[in-house]
């Protein structure tokens, strides 16, 4: 398993505020969408949410995003290693993602085709 690239996942309290920032700050412009009753933005390496505190406080457990090439086998593999799967591979606006606990605590999103 390979791991593409990393998201920095930040909970902000008002999205359109903090958007503009950190597209001037990466040069990127902004891929917004909402999940599991929360709104988020894709800017660079950035992944931005805020929402309702239950929906963010979902969300905000887990430390980053992991981009991966083969979701499947990257789960797989995670598992074979200690991990545990906290959540599925599900489908989600822009792919599908899974959430894993690794052996020593961390908790990642990973996310892949």
């Amino acid at each position: 398993m390979a791991i593409d690239s990393v998201v920095v996942r930040q909970h902000v309290e008002d999205l359109d505020a903090a958007v503009p920032f950190y597209e001037k700050l990466t040069g990127a412009t902004a891929s917004r969408f909402a999940f599991a009753g929360v709104s988020l933005a894709a800017v660079g390496p950035f992944l931005l949410f805020a929402g309702p505190d239950e929906a963010v406080q979902r969300v905000a457990g887990v430390a980053a995003t992991l981009v991966v090439a083969d979701l499947d086998l990257a789960v797989e593999e995670a598992g074979a290693a200690g991990a545990e799967v906290v959540v599925p591979v599900q489908p989600t606006p822009n792919g599908h993602r899974a959430v894993l606990r690794h052996p020593h605590g961390g908790v990642f999103e990973y996310v892949g085709p």
